[in-house]
């Protein structure tokens, strides 16, 4: 009988899978925090035998090298995909034995990436799951255009031919298990649903139910902004990424805090943005341990800047190292635990900014306050609508584009709050006076707010 077991990353939608019988398994696109699949495997009470990666990631650090090298289990990679390291390159039809009737089968599905290979699991010959990776994802498809920008619409055609070929090889009863599409940026839009089956998806899915010509038009159409963290990703998954260290990292004292930010460093204090808005360190930036530090921080930060973690507790920044070393953001260069009357030593006063409502929004205007109103929301997000007279500049390009924010007070808004909390401690860490807009965006009508769609 055999097993399948996904391994969430929440912070990055993605997922690993840990699949076999009752002795051995195979892991399908680890995690670069390899201690979780270790504890899973021996929970199972199984051996790794083989690791198998649907592709070289473009959006988080692969903890697989390191994984097969711990297990000694066989390093399955796509026989096309460019690395520097030993491996088992995998060609399509390529058949790795698991455990006793249990064998993982490898199907070429290029389309997410050039050597994108999809793995089938098979018990006594039959196919019982499908590890899809960033080919098949719960009705939606990897997006092609993280490799070349010259080959989107080519492999965009490969990935509509690709997941074809899926739906007609595979039974319907056949679960369905991507690696991405849980919220990452590496799906091609936005997914509903965990669990899915190949008979479901050709049932739904725009791949799936749309000639390859109207499907491209569509998905090329929608394609969402790329994290900037994504270029160094592959280069990092390809070179061979090192072993994570998850120590513990160098406790900082207010004075080394300030230091490191008068050296133009990045301070991130881990608290929640109320907690944030009501004192902290000045210029220190606010990235919510309990929002997605890993994507917003890796995408905003000039790599190689080092980082310094505030937080309230040991946890908080042990929590942050780990999903940032996701990221490639392996050590931090230091930590402090506390709150602001630890991180400051000079008798300032901690620095504080104002948070709102678009209600408060609305009535600031009434006064005829000057009102800067910045949209920190995607261009994807915007086209939906936006508040008459904001600025659009999305959250991950405001630090470089500070220069276009005009004069006045800055509220700043989002979708719901978080990126706004972003966004205002940059602006407040810039001399900016700020109001950070803490609210759901369907308040603004509700506000009565002047709001502006496209062909009105």
């Amino acid at each position: 009988m055999f097993f399948v077991d996904a391994l969430e990353t929440e912070g990055l939608g993605n997922r690993s899978h840990l699949a076999g019988g009752t002795r051995a398994a195979v892991v399908v696109d680890p995690p670069r925090d390899i201690d979780r699949v270790l504890a899973e495997a021996a929970r199972r009470g199984v051996r790794i035998v083989a690791v198998a990666e649907t592709h070289v990631h473009n959006d988080y650090v692969s903890g697989g090298l390191e994984l097969a090298r711990l297990t000694g289990a066989r390093y399955l990679v796509p026989a096309g995909a460019e690395v520097a390291y030993a491996r088992v390159p995998v060609a399509d039809g390529h058949v790795e034995p698991l455990d006793e009737g249990l064998a993982l089968r490898a199907v070429a599905t290029p389309g997410h990436t050039p050597h994108h290979t999809s793995y089938v699991l098979e018990e006594g010959g039959r196919a019982v799951a499908a590890f899809t990776g960033g080919s098949l994802l719960i009705g939606s498809v990897g997006r092609p255009d993280l490799v070349e920008p010259r080959l989107t619409e080519e492999l965009a055609r490969a990935q509509h031919a690709s997941v074809h070929r899926l739906a007609a090889e595979l039974h319907d009863e056949v679960a369905v298990m991507p690696t991405h599409g849980f919220g990452s940026f590496c799906s091609s839009s936005r997914t509903d649903g965990t669990h899915s089956t190949i008979g479901a998806e050709k049932a739904s899915n725009p791949a799936l139910v749309q000639d390859v010509d109207n499907f491209v038009t569509t998905l090329l159409a929608g394609l969402d902004d790329v994290p900037a963290y994504y270029a160094h990703m592959g280069p990092a998954n390809a070179g061979g990424p090192a072993a994570v260290d998850l120590t513990a990292p160098r406790r900082a004292d207010a004075d080394e805090i300030a230091r490191r930010l008068a050296a133009g460093e990045w301070v991130v204090d881990l608290r929640n943005r109320v907690a944030f808005a009501a004192g902290h360190v000045a210029g220190s930036l606010n990235f919510e341990a309990d929002g997605q530090p890993a994507t917003y921080l890796a995408w905003m930060i000039p790599w190689g800047r080092p980082v310094t973690l505030l937080a309230e507790s040991a946890e908080d920044i042990g929590r942050a190292q780990r999903e940032l070393t996701r990221v490639g953001i392996d050590r931090p260069a230091a930590a402090a635990v506390g709150g602001p009357a630890d991180w400051i030593s000079d008798g300032t006063r901690p620095a504080s900014f104002a948070r709102g409502t678009f209600a408060d929004l609305a009535a600031a205007r009434a006064r005829g306050e000057d009102v800067i109103v910045v949209d920190v929301r995607r261009d994807s997000e915007r086209a939906d609508g936006w508040i008459e007279g904001s600025v659009h500049l999305p959250v991950h390009q405001l630090h470089r584009r500070l220069a276009e924010v005009p004069d006045g007070t800055v509220w700043v808004h989002c979708a719901g709050g978080m990126r706004a909390a972003i966004a205002a401690s940059v602006l407040d860490a810039a001399g900016r006076e700020v109001v950070a807009v803490d609210d759901g965006y369907a308040a603004a009508a509700e506000a009565g707010l002047a709001l502006v769609t496209r062909g009105n």
